[in-house]
């Protein structure tokens, strides 16, 4: 016998529906795993469960762009590589419910520490097998010789050939995207934010051959080169970009519509002002540059915004001082750092969200015929974007029609028979 499918009612709720429209008072009606009223939606039959909302807003789950299962808050960069896989594998795990705890219902693979790690999560996420947000998987991110920032969870290829295999490779283990690295990182002292890598006949090789097998790229691009070389050659996902110039700005609004770009803002706060207890103080910083790039990094995100640009939210969490679970201060930095309002950074993280998971029209909005990825948050996020970093104002998380965090006591929810009026 069949069983049969459940109908939750959200009764009583604010609704943020993510199209840009004001919240407003009202009920939301899930049937199995997809949204199928939503307003004035009385009590229909068949009710399997009534959840009493009590005026909390209900809203998409959240989108992190940029997302490290694998980076699991260790101080030590060079021990993600030497780590057995056996505990890695745990740590990811860990990473995962984590995401989804705080509210997260979407990520997008940004680059995995060993080969199939994130393939291997995001295959036991969607077969129920451990708790996690619905995911996109990458793989160790491809550098060229001399260019990597962590050798030991780097793949490496020199040379359009090297590209196109290497490539190969990495969607022969069933990853969703690639990464290629195309800049330094100030924190390893040598290779440097504005040095640039990678040659354009390489980017175009490993461009041309991901989407001929139907897989997007994203690329570490700090640099102004990196990102004008991205742009041209047809990368999907930017990261950082923080010295984007005015001709490379000017190439990323003529193609807003089919790039994103995840500054990773999060990491240049912390790295800048929040790092000594774990040896790397403010004044070490700002002399490796951190400081500068933060503030040239802003101005460019500013100036994305005002033009259009898909930016979103994902910070590279996961290195101790950006542990997993602060997830949503991206959130707080769009506002108070890039002058996005509220609603603007909600959308970023919602609607956006759907748009770089490519489900735009099922994932990202609370609308009829959207999957139910949903959360029931305590308080209204727009008078207070913070609010996400509280994991108690985070009252329930609903993925796919079902509670991953259950939302009230009994005495807050009334159970119906399935089938009766």
């Amino acid at each position: 016998m069949s069983t049969p499918t459940t109908r939750i009612l959200f009764r009583n709720v604010q609704i943020l529906d993510s199209t840009g429209a004001d919240p407003y008072s009202g009920d939301v009606l899930v049937e199995g795993n997809r949204i199928v009223a939503v307003g004035d939606v009385g009590t229909p039959d068949g009710i399997t469960r009534v959840v009493e909302g009590h005026g909390r807003t209900l809203m998409s789950g959240l989108c992190d762009a940029h997302t490290h299962f694998s980076w699991i808050n260790s101080g030590d960069l060079y021990g993600l590589g030497t780590m057995p896989v056996e505990e890695h594998l745990i740590g990811c795990m860990e990473s995962a419910k984590s995401y989804i705890d705080a509210g997260y219902t979407m990520c997008l693979g940004a680059a995995s520490a060993k080969d199939r790690l994130d393939v291997v999560m995001r295959d036991a996420i969607a077969a129920g097998r451990v708790p996690g947000p619905r995911y996109l998987a990458n793989g160790p991110e491809i550098s060229v010789t001399g260019g990597e920032l962590v050798k030991s969870i780097t793949k490496f290829a020199d040379g359009p050939e090297g590209m196109r295999k290497a490539v190969r490779e990495l969607i022969e283990i069933g990853v969703d995207q690639i990464k290629l690295s195309m800049t330094g990182e100030e924190i390893t002292g040598s290779q440097h934010a504005e040095d640039t890598y990678f040659s354009d006949e390489e980017v175009a090789a490993a461009v041309a051959e991901a989407h001929r097998r139907g897989k997007r790229v994203c690329a570490h691009a700090r640099s102004a080169e990196s990102v004008k070389m991205c742009v041209r050659h047809g990368v999907d996902i930017i990261y950082h970009a923080s010295f984007t110039d005015a001709e490379g700005m000017d190439l990323l609004e003529a193609h807003k519509d089919r790039l994103f770009v995840a500054p990773g803002l999060n990491w240049l706060v912390a790295t800048a002002y929040e790092a000594e207890s774990f040896g790397y103080p403010p004044e070490v910083a700002e002399a490796a540059g951190y400081k500068r790039e933060l503030d040239v990094a802003v101005e460019g995100m500013r100036e994305m915004h005002r033009r259009g640009i898909r930016v979103l939210p994902g910070g590279d969490y996961g290195f101790a001082w950006t542990p997993h679970g602060t997830y949503a201060r991206d959130l707080e930095h769009f506002v108070e750092l890039l002058g996005f309002t509220p609603m603007e950074a909600i959308l970023s993280a919602t609607a956006l969200g759907g748009e770089i998971m490519q489900m735009p029209d099922e994932l990202g909005k609370v609308q009829p015929g959207y999957l139910a990825d949903l959360i029931l948050v305590d308080g209204d996020p727009l008078a207070d974007i913070t609010i996400f970093q509280d994991p108690s104002k985070v009252h329930a998380v609903m993925k796919d029609g079902v509670f991953h965090k259950e939302p009230s006591t009994p005495r807050e929810e009334t159970v119906a028979v399935p089938g009766a009026a």
